[in-house]
């Protein structure tokens, strides 16, 4: 069977080795090769078994780029500024950066460039969200292929008489729809009388509130405390912190 060309900005993302907009700025700069040669014209196609390299100055660039976690506050946006919001990635600061922070990592502004948020937190939610210019991470937290999990602590009223069955517990654990296609399996658990711990691998726009809803309960706080293996931790609200190099999503 004939091998199929593909992208090789799509490759360089399905091997690893970043991400396809770096693979696009590293082909650019001529420091990709495809079997030995300098590939530099963006939009080339390559069979999937050629063999693929990156130039040492890529790997060096990669490396500096920082992984940012913060501890979201309620009134900040994820991403771009909108209806007169702030993006979450103001408060990538000096002033507040967590005084316990373990890393060496120095500060330095050209951290900020390029710095998108690896997965969305409602503006009304709270806790981790994760800040990146690691193409690698980002892939690897909201790809299509992701299977990191994400757990969220959420505060809940029962709307209707007496308490929540456990028959609609169970549909909070698998059994509802969204979207017009089944959810995945989730953790769905009481941790206390007004409390229960979800942890999902997939997020869709506000599917906590939406999934809370369809079952008689109103979501009155939303929090993220673990994204993978990562916790929130000691991590204030408003305060970031960066990831350190043995730490692993």
């Amino acid at each position: 069977m004939s091998e199929e060309l593909l992208r090789l900005s799509k490759r360089m993302s399905e091997l690893g080795l970043c991400s396809r907009r770096e693979a696009d700025e590293w082909i650019a700069r001529g420091w990709v090769r495809v079997d030995g040669n300098v590939v530099s014209e963006l939009g080339t196609k390559i069979y999937p078994s050629q063999k693929v390299t990156v130039e040492r100055q890529a790997a060096a660039e990669q490396s500096k780029r920082v992984t940012i976690l913060i501890n979201k506050p309620m009134g900040y946006v994820s991403g771009q500024a909108e209806d007169g919001y702030q993006p979450a990635v103001v408060l990538v600061k000096p002033e507040n950066r967590w005084p316990d922070d373990p890393s060496p990592e120095m500060f330095h502004p050209t951290q900020l460039r390029s710095l998108v948020p690896a997965g969305r937190l409602d503006i009304d939610s709270v806790g981790l969200l994760v800040l990146t210019q690691d193409g690698r991470v980002a892939k690897h937290l909201i790809g299509e292929t992701t299977d990191v999990d994400k757990e969220y602590l959420v505060r809940v009223e029962y709307t209707k008489p007496g308490k929540l069955p456990d028959s609609d517990l169970k549909k909070l654990n698998h059994g509802l729809w969204m979207d017009g296609k089944p959810l995945l399996p989730a953790k769905v658990r009481w941790q206390n009388d007004d409390q229960l711990s979800f942890t999902l691998r997939e997020g869709k726009k506000r599917q906590i509130r939406r999934m809370c809803d369809m079952v008689g309960l109103k979501v009155v706080g939303l929090k993220r405390v673990r994204i993978g293996k990562v916790k929130l931790g000691d991590l204030p609200v408003g305060q970031w912190r960066y990831l350190r190099p043995d730490e692993r999503f």
